[in-house]
């Protein structure tokens, strides 16, 4: 170190250097933050727009895929990463009895042949009869329902139902109501790890799908609201009540049926 004119002591060595350095800046350690912070949540936003990019990818290939191939729920995926078992054997629309389609259109879904995926006019209804505990009933089309067994989960949420709405749109434009109507009977849930007309029909009447009765398919029908519960080869006295009112729909609800005949 050296003495200047003045008598003050000079900077020296490796401190002058680091002086005379041009665009040398001090920061503390607080100015870091935010720019941390910054970088964070771009790369937070980055990977949610990927996950999205991804879950839309899914939707559309698997959509095609599906078509041709056996569809597979996300219930069903979720028992298998948990080494559960599941009980599904696929079978087409023409192994299936015609009483339980029409039976589960009757009661799920009575304009599945005339809307485009979403009823738009029931979904009109609900959300103007809804006060601020929310809709008082669903407004799921059998798209719907397919789509959130899919692709999506089975909780209820705002976000899952507008999720639900173009997903349902994008299956029927590429589906037949055939198509997806096959599809949909193979993939519900019709009890503890059952899911499917087929596994339902072998589980609880001992027979195949395609030898359902009328009054089968209604029990199997009004049991797909609530699965878990509802039994339907020992049906409580009100399931049997809502199966005997599904049997007159059904009456009523054939003629508005043709998308379903091959």
């Amino acid at each position: 170190m050296g003495l200047d004119s003045d008598g003050a002591a000079a900077p020296s060595g490796e401190n002058a250097g680091e002086k005379s350095r041009p665009g040398w800046t001090l920061r503390s350690e607080g100015s870091r933050t935010p720019l941390t912070a910054s970088r964070l949540l771009r790369r937070f936003v980055q990977i949610g727009l990927g996950l999205v990019l991804l879950w839309v990818g899914a939707v559309f290939w698997l959509g095609l895929m599906y078509w041709v191939v056996p569809p597979v729920s996300t219930l069903m995926l979720g028992r298998w990463m948990i080494l559960q078992p599941v009980e599904r054997d696929y079978v087409s629309l023409e192994e299936i009895s015609p009483h339980l389609p029409l039976a589960v259109m009757t009661s799920e879904d009575s304009r599945f042949c005339q809307h485009g995926g979403v009823d738009w006019e029931v979904l009109r209804d609900v959300v103007e009869a809804a006060d601020e505990d929310g809709p008082s009933r669903g407004a799921s089309t059998i798209p719907m329902q397919t789509a959130k067994n899919l692709f999506l989960w089975p909780s209820r949420s705002y976000v899952r139902k507008g999720l639900e709405l173009p997903v349902a749109l994008y299956l029927d434009l590429i589906w037949s109501k055939r198509r997806m109507m096959e599809n949909y009977l193979n993939i519900a849930e019709w009890g503890e790890g059952v899911f499917g007309a087929e596994a339902a029909a072998q589980r609880y009447f001992r027979k195949p799908a395609k030898a359902l009765t009328r009054r089968e398919a209604a029990l199997l029908a009004t049991a797909l609201p609530n699965p878990l519960v509802r039994n339907p080869a020992r049906p409580t006295r009100r399931h049997q009540a809502l199966a005997g009112r599904l049997l007159a729909r059904m009456e009523v609800a054939a003629p508005f049926s043709e998308c379903l005949k091959g």
